[in-house]
């Protein structure tokens, strides 16, 4: 694959009609022959990523993207505060990843994905662990009661004056209550500027918990334009004031279900919007053959991509093994990825590669 990616390597895209009037925005880019992987994207309501596909070698992957419910190009938009949230869940989003697999005709795929879309994929996989050829997770989170807790009331621990700064976006009344449904509830007042103002309050926090990340891009959240702001924020809420819909420790439960399928779980230890703990317990329940990775600084880093390159080698029984493509100016081994990362030195990959490994 060589010269830059563009929006001209776009192939196919379309809006698929799922149920209750939402239409479903999706792209296919990468070879159509090519291994099927579904990039999945974070949020809730955060919308698909531009850049996650450059991630993955175009001549050998078929890269599909998709919007979920509500956001991105996605219709209708949750920032039309007349768009009937009662439509969104997990258990709707679950059925449309498995409606859009069966309209482009994929036998299995690669789910790939971080943060929320960690517990999308499994729910999914988990539901359908014959149309998963394995999973490559980073910042890992199964949206459990008590992750929840922890990102909107428990990191005051560590960011106590920009968490105070969160809550006085609440009501008087509700400041010493649920955040997160105090919240939801500003994002269905009628009047727009104050959900406006709550969508800025609550992206300022989502900020302010990567802030700390130098090889990040602070302010992230806050440079959204405003109707994927407020998309962005009336999702975030509505899932998580409902705990996602999903019973506390479901993933956990349903694990079994993974067994032989090849993984690799990729956590930082600066990811503290989500503990690490989460990936260790999410890593011994799913598969004992998942690879799981911690690494020094957020798992959206340089240094974190490239141990997630040198990780997947090492899964056991996969059917298919990713290689690191040379670094700018270098060429990148797996070995060398794995040192290079472990010594802090690594740089951002410029594609995944992969080729056949038949080891069953």
């Amino acid at each position: 694959m060589g010269g830059a990616l563009s929006e001209s390597d776009l192939h196919r895209c379309g809006l698929l009609d799922v149920s209750d009037g939402n239409g479903v925005y999706w792209e296919v880019r990468g070879n159509p022959a090519g291994r099927p992987v579904l990039i999945v994207h974070g949020g809730p309501g955060g919308g698909r990523s531009r850049n996650a596909h450059k991630s993955f070698d175009h001549d050998v992957f078929r890269i599909v993207s998709f919007d979920q419910r509500g956001c991105g190009n996605s219709v209708p938009s949750a920032a039309d505060p007349s768009t009937d949230m009662a439509h969104n869940t997990t258990e709707h989003l679950l059925a449309d990843m498995e409606a859009l697999r069966e309209h482009l005709r994929v036998e299995r795929w690669l789910l790939y994905g971080g943060s929320w879309a960690s517990t999308l994929i499994l729910a999914w996989a988990e539901r359908h662990p014959e149309r998963v050829s394995g999973i490559i997770l980073v910042g890992v989170t199964m949206t459990r009661p008590r992750e929840i807790d922890w990102l909107y009331h428990g990191l005051r621990l560590l960011l106590p004056m920009e968490w105070e700064r969160f809550r006085a976006g609440a009501p008087a009344q509700e400041r010493d209550g649920n955040l997160v449904e105090a919240y939801r509830r500003l994002m269905e007042h009628p009047d727009l500027a104050v959900r406006e103002q709550a969508a800025r309050d609550w992206c300022v926090w989502e900020d302010d918990a990567i802030a700390h990340e130098s090889l990040g891009n602070p302010g992230q959240y806050s440079a959204k334009p405003d109707a994927a702001k407020l998309a962005f924020v009336r999702i975030c809420t509505h899932y998580f004031a409902h705990n996602a819909w999903l019973e506390d420790e479901q993933i956990l439960r349903n694990a079994e279900r993974l067994r032989g399928v090849p993984g690799v779980l990729i956590h930082g230890r600066l990811d503290l919007s989500g503990p690490l703990l989460t990936e260790a317990t999410a890593t011994s329940a799913c598969n004992p053959e998942f690879c799981t990775t911690p690494v020094q600084r957020r798992s959206s880093s340089p240094t974190a991509q490239a141990i997630a390159l040198s990780s997947i080698l090492t899964a056991k029984d996969a059917q298919f093994v990713l290689l690191a493509a040379s670094y700018p100016g270098s060429t990148c081994t797996s070995e060398g990825s794995t040192a290079e990362a472990r010594r802090g030195q690594a740089r951002r990959p410029a594609h995944f590669g992969c080729h056949r490994r038949c080891t069953r």
